[in-house]
């Protein structure tokens, strides 16, 4: 199939590319930085420069793209939690989940697409005892920096799952942790691992609809349904000769 993958260069865009192509389909994947160009080539990706805030552009590239699958992983967080920079970086992130992502599936109307699977995150229920699953109350109420996270997963899932056209699926990652993230082993429940949570964007391409959480067994969400409906796996780890390639390809950017 062919895929636009929205988000090509980031840390899970890297290793669900490389993911994607192994498995037959045809990427194109953004990057708003032309210097990142090249590290999309040697991802064996076809690169497409677009800003998705600019939706005439963003809906160009759509249409020259003639897309089967829309995959969003855009993210815009340079900044760890923590640190002086993180209350802007979510706020951009904010914008870039309900701006971005309502570009993104106006884009995909006027293409024809009828799939879009979307990064959301399993961090943001309300507080409650046990496990949470895709069913429980989202943290609605939060406040500060945390209600910023929840307003833009409420949006986007909502864009995503509520298209009239489009089967939308939305994955619930859990903290990132793995090569390139901001972690090197699981910082808090629900964390997941790079190359695990890039396989369920993976899997989602031909199966599974509507919300699913992808995090480990940790007690804080249950990821029964994701296992059940998408055949998500928490302990895949991308085989040597992809981390090779990915390896290669990264310091394609690097020089």
């Amino acid at each position: 199939m062919r895929i636009f993958l929205a988000g090509a260069t980031g840390v899970i865009g890297r290793r669900l590319a490389v993911l994607l192509r192994d498995a037959g389909h045809e990427v194109a994947g953004t990057t708003r930085t032309p210097a990142k160009v090249p590290l999309l080539s040697a991802l064996g990706v076809t690169p497409i420069v677009v800003d998705v805030f600019e939706s005439d552009a963003l809906a160009q590239a759509m249409a020259t793209a003639r897309p089967d699958v829309i995959i969003h992983q855009l993210t815009d967080l340079p900044s760890a939690p923590g640190t002086p920079g993180y209350p802007a970086a979510q706020e951009a992130n904010r914008r870039l989940r309900i701006e971005g992502t309502r570009n993104l599936m106006q884009a995909a109307k006027m293409a024809g697409v009828r799939r879009v699977i979307a990064q959301s995150i399993a961090f943001v229920y309300a507080a409650g005892e046990g496990e949470h699953d895709e069913e429980d109350t989202l943290d609605v109420a939060a406040e500060g920096v945390r209600r910023l996270t929840v307003q833009g997963v409420v949006a986007l899932e909502h864009l995503v799952l509520q298209t009239p056209g489009i089967a939308g699926v939305a994955l619930r990652y859990g903290y990132f942790y793995g090569p390139g993230s901001w972690y090197a082993s699981p910082p808090k429940p629900p964390s997941i691992h790079v190359d695990a949570a890039a396989r369920a964007a993976l899997l989602a391409v031909s199966r599974g609809a509507g919300v699913y959480n992808i995090a480990e067994d940790d007690d804080a969400v249950s990821s029964a349904k994701a296992k059940r409906e998408l055949g998500f796996d928490p302990q895949f780890r991308v085989p040597e000769r992809i981390a090779e390639l990915l390896r290669t390809a990264e310091s394609v950017q690097q020089r």
